[in-house]
């Protein structure tokens, strides 16, 4: 049985993406040299993993010279976004109040954080609340 499409990004597809996001564009090998701290993958699993990616639809690749070049298509703000819906649909029933109350909840925040989290509720635009939605 095949596995089962992951629809965010994994560990490593991050990792890869990462290289993309601050380079804007590199080769297989430029990915590999510019992965930062932690074991260095192989070529082929490298490969593979913008394979998936670009099945995915997060990077596009270009011919440059013999090799290709990848280039992001999501950048990291919508890839925030996309994981963010994901976290909140999963395990917070949509509701970024249920998120934030647990964040705060269970980690130790000292007086500065909690500020500019104030601050930041400050500035938030009141929108409406979205409709309801359906849930499994």
């Amino acid at each position: 049985m095949p596995r089962r499409r992951t629809p965010g990004l994994t560990d490593a597809e991050l990792r890869v993406i990462r290289v993309l996001w601050t380079r804007q564009r590199a080769t297989v090998s430029e990915v590999i040299e510019h992965m930062g701290p932690g074991p260095t993958p192989a070529y082929n699993t490298v490969l593979t993993i913008l394979g998936i990616l670009q099945r995915k639809g997060w990077v596009t690749r270009e011919k440059a010279g013999r090799a290709h070049a990848y280039l992001p298509v999501v950048d990291r703000m919508q890839a925030r976004r996309t994981a963010l819906t994901q976290l909140l649909s999963r395990f917070f029933d949509y509701s970024p109040r249920e998120l934030v109350l647990d964040l705060l909840g269970h980690e130790r925040t000292d007086a500065e954080e909690l500020r500019k989290v104030r601050e930041l509720l400050a500035q938030a635009p009141a929108e409406p609340s979205p409709p309801e939605r359906e849930r499994p």
